[in-house]
């Protein structure tokens, strides 16, 4: 074996195996392909981002209550002193006169600092307790994003899982058919069948090809639905380790039993939530009739002269300093706030109601979903028998067709009736599924 032979073996070994590594990536079960959208949905990196932007606005509050430090610096040229009128009797004159006189010198400069300190402030009390709220807030809606999102993928992941099996049963009977279309040529070919039959059997064959394509085109399309509801990159290629069985057994056998605690969905702790925002809202309204009180400290240093340079060691800086107190007392305000509360009262009403509403709609979603469940259950059993009866029926009249003992107009109507009792099927597997994510929405365990 020469050594670029060889090299163009180790080469192929290198593409397949980095294509299988690439293959294996894309393979995702229901739980894989939900944590893969936590991860990469765009959607849940903004409500991430919101909730680090609320995590920066509670700091932001906080740092208003601590010092303040701030300092200036200026340095000044009179163009033209200002001039002061004196009476001129001080300098002997007529009284009555005045004398102009300029005071002051042509450059002038000083810096200082001041720092100052929020003592009370009824407005900052609250406000620092209400970012906790609109923290928890940010996360609830993160939160609530996230189950949208596994509700998406789970469902997209459903319609791949029933289109590939409904793409498997297709391909199943059009080998059924073209063994059938086969047979009846050659009964025909030999003078044993019609051409009428054989022209059936090509209809069947036809519309046996039609529903593959049919079930082809679908997973393509839920195949793009669950790429986008996960973030996954649309020109890549994804497959499914599970299958429907895993998903449906457990439906179909535990039955609807379950439990169900209002204070645990994301959509009543929001609501609660945003009653608790109100509350801070009208506690902020009345806190601002109170006064506020801070205290200060500044210290300043000045230097004047008639020359540019201020900064010689010959010229004197003249120091000054002060402490103090401030208080602010709000008086009177035409009214403003008196309304500012009124309307803060009204907010807080509309927000009770709303978790009222809340809490009715969660419990009306919780027993609608149940009575679904219920529902779906049965109609899967009933699809499910009449699919058996619909292919046990078909197989037979496909022995008696090959038997001559019945017309292929007769079995194209039972083909016919099979692959709509199968979508049937195929429907009431969905709506089995879609009933499970709407009753685990419902209890909050999505």
């Amino acid at each position: 074996m020469t050594y670029r032979l060889k090299q163009q073996i180790w080469l192929l070994i290198l593409v397949f195996a980095t294509t299988g590594a690439l293959a294996q990536n894309h393979i995702f079960s229901l739980e894989e392909a939900r944590q893969f959208a936590m991860e990469n949905s765009y959607v849940l990196k903004n409500t991430r981002s919101d909730i680090t932007l609320a995590q920066k606005e509670v700091w932001k509050t906080v740092t208003i209550g601590l010092p303040q430090v701030s300092g200036t610096a200026n340095y000044n040229k009179f163009l033209d002193l200002p001039v002061s009128l004196i009476p001129g009797e001080f300098f002997g004159e007529d009284a009555g006169t005045y004398i102009p006189v300029k005071f002051g010198q042509d450059y002038s400069s000083d810096f200082g600092i001041t720092v100052s300190q929020l003592i009370f402030d009824g407005s900052y009390i609250v406000g620092v307790n209400s970012t906790k709220i609109y923290l928890n807030l940010a996360k609830h809606a993160h939160e609530k994003t996230e189950v949208e999102i596994r509700d998406a993928v789970t469902q997209a992941y459903y319609m791949v899982l029933i289109g590939q099996q409904n793409q498997k049963v297709m391909e199943d009977n059009l080998e059924n058919v073209k063994k059938l279309f086969f047979e009846t040529k050659a009964y025909y070919d030999n003078g044993f069948r019609e051409e009428m039959d054989v022209d059936q059997m090509r209809i069947l064959v036809k519309n046996a090809e039609n529903e593959i394509l049919k079930a082809e085109r679908e997973i393509a399309i839920a195949k793009v639905v669950l790429k986008y509801a996960m973030g996954f990159q649309m020109d890549a290629d994804i497959e499914l380790s599970d299958n429907l069985d895993k998903f449906l057994q457990p439906l179909t056998s535990s039955g609807t039993s379950s439990s169900f605690d209002i204070s645990n969905h994301i959509d009543y702790r929001l609501a609660t939530n945003n009653f608790q925002v109100s509350e801070k809202l009208l506690k902020l309204e009345k806190v601002a009739f109170l006064p506020s009180l801070s205290g200060f400290y500044s210290y300043s240093k000045t230097a004047y002269g008639n020359h540019a340079n201020l900064f010689k060691s010959s010229v004197s800086w003249f120091p000054s300093s002060l402490v103090g107190l401030q208080l602010s007392i709000p008086v009177f305000n035409s009214g403003q706030k008196v309304f500012k509360v009124q309307q803060a009262k009204i907010d807080l009403e509309k927000a009770a109601n709303n978790r009222m509403l809340a809490e009715t709609t969660l419990q009306k979603d919780y027993l609608t979903a149940v009575a679904e469940m219920e529902s779906a259950i049965e109609k899967y059993d009933n699809d499910l028998e009449n699919r058996q009866l619909a292919e046990k029926i078909l197989e037979k009249s496909k022995i008696k067709f090959n038997n001559g003992l019945t017309s292929s107009t007769e079995l194209s109507q039972l083909e016919t009736q099979y692959l709509q009792t199968y979508g049937s099927y195929v429907g009431s597997v969905m709506q089995l599924l879609q009933a499970d994510l709407k009753l685990k929405k419902a209890m909050g365990e999505l």
